[in-house]
């Protein structure tokens, strides 16, 4: 169940999403181009980690 206020939260992030992507012409390169831009300009440290092997998942019992 959410609240009012994570709606209006959720309704704010969903317009500048659309406002980027419009900004764009909804192209995707340029869209994720322009994020990877910002993310250098931003000067902030990013998480990178290696990648991890896949895991086998259990075996189901059949019923």
């Amino acid at each position: 169940m959410t609240n009012e206020r994570e709606d209006e939260i959720v309704e704010e992030i969903r317009r500048r999403r659309e406002a980027h992507a419009a900004a764009f012409d909804f192209d995707l390169q340029r869209i994720a181009e322009d994020l990877r831009r910002q993310e250098k300009e931003a000067g902030v440290p990013l998480v990178s980690r290696p990648p991890r092997e896949p895991q086998d998942l259990p075996k189901r019992s059949s019923a």
